[in-house]
């Protein structure tokens, strides 16, 4: 009960601060819904300082919340199937290499940069940590949050084919990113002696392609059955099933999750609502699905602003977490383009596509949630704390400036 409640407060906090957001500030709502929770959380501080009763009670609430369980194990299987549902596959398609290069290995140039560099970095500092920690930290900050790209570029008044592109990477490198993490967690617990090559290549085979696999699968079925009647309540009951359903097989077999979700949702949200649904049933699900959507990230980006008060705070980790934000932007864009100009991709590319696929590559809960998921001995607080740092300066500044960045480019006459 006391869960519920809890939930309930955030809820009521969302709500409240989106119709500030709706009728005053016309921030896109995920930034503020995030400043919102920053504000609480600074209230909260401030309040403690008169009554530190208070802040220890609020934060004894929060540390309720499992922020990592909640994010990966639940609110994300119904995030990502929201994301790939309302993802135009014709689109996509047209930029499939693309994606998938910059899904596997961008992602894989992208962690050994940055966990190169941060391992680098920390020694300068005085803060010195084992280097397979420091790929721990490249691995769970390489992947751009889909929830993030999403809630935030379909606000911008950005090309259709560039969003699709933008926010197609993320779907699929964010299923990739886990897997990375995943082998890279394994041998910082087991140690790198004990763990086979073979063992690797078989966890990214059977966490990638089993949950492709089984997500067309789930998708199928659904599909099979949404064909056969015309009934909307019972179609988007069929749709919550492949979410729950999905996740869930998932889970007991090792298989990557959030693929699965994506992939399901795509085959429904192309294939489904163009030949299985009558346009009333279409229409009903992806409203549906377009409220889950917004009430979800409501509360993440709400949660993620009141996290700040149980990251630990020390003046380093500011610091870090400044030039950390540089690091992880120059790496996003050599990530991007050395497959770009090694394979040429960029010739399909229309001006501008990089740099705005760069700062455009927003990280969010998710990296927090992976974070939140390592042990005491693998320098946990730190990481948090650096991690967190980034994840606030991406969404607020990244975000705040992404749709400047692209009319600044139109205004140069390039076409992006």
């Amino acid at each position: 009960m006391e869960l519920f409640h809890l939930f309930s407060a955030i809820l009521v906090i969302s709500a409240f601060f989106a119709y500030i957001n709706q009728k005053f500030i016309r921030l896109p709502s995920a930034i503020a819904l995030l400043l919102a929770g920053l504000l609480i959380s600074l209230l909260v501080q401030g309040w403690g300082a008169v009554s530190p009763k208070f802040e220890l009670m609020v934060e004894a609430k929060l540390r309720g919340i499992d922020f990592s369980e909640i994010l990966l194990e639940f609110m994300l299987s119904f995030l990502l199937f929201a994301g790939a549902l309302h993802t135009d596959l014709e689109k996509l398609s047209k930029s499939k290499w693309s994606i998938m290069i910059f899904a596997t290995v961008g992602v894989a140039i992208s962690t050994a940069l940055t966990g190169t560099a941060f391992y680098f970095l920390l020694q300068i500092v005085g803060q010195p940590i084992d280097y397979i920690y420091c790929l721990l930290f490249g691995a769970l900050i390489s992947p751009t949050d889909p929830i993030a790209v999403l809630g935030i570029l379909k606000k911008a008044n950005i090309p259709k084919q560039l969003e699709v592109s933008i926010t197609g990477e993320s779907l699929f490198n964010d299923g990739v990113g886990v897997v990375v993490f995943i082998s890279l967690f394994q041998i910082a617990q087991q140690g790198l002696a004990n763990i086979e090559g073979s063992f690797i290549a078989e966890l990214f085979l059977l966490e990638v392609g089993g949950g492709i696999v089984l997500g067309l699968l789930i998708g199928y079925i659904a599909y099979f059955f949404m064909k056969r009647i015309d009934h909307y309540q019972t179609e988007v009951l069929i749709s919550l099933a492949v979410v729950t359903g999905g996740y869930s097989i998932a889970q007991i077999f090792h298989f990557s999750g959030p693929l699965a979700m994506v992939a399901a949702g795509l085959l429904i949200g192309n294939q489904g609502t163009k030949l299985a649904m009558s346009e009333q049933t279409a229409d009903y699900l992806t409203k549906f699905w377009e409220m889950v959507d917004e009430i979800f990230n409501a509360v993440l980006f709400v949660l993620i602003g009141l996290e700040l008060l149980l990251v630990p705070f020390r003046w380093e980790y500011v610091i870090v977490g400044l030039i950390t934000t540089v690091i992880v932007l120059v790496v996003r864009y050599i990530a991007l383009a050395v497959p770009s100009y090694t394979l040429r991709l960029n010739r399909a590319f229309t001006p501008g596509t990089l740099p705005i696929m760069t700062w455009g590559g927003l990280r969010g809960g998710i990296s927090i949630a992976l974070a939140l998921s390592l042990t005491p001995d693998m320098h946990r607080d730190l990481i948090v704390a650096i991690t967190y740092a980034v994840v606030l300066l991406s969404l607020l500044v990244q975000g705040l400036t992404i749709e400047p960045l692209i009319r600044r480019l139109s205004r140069k006459k390039v076409t992006v």
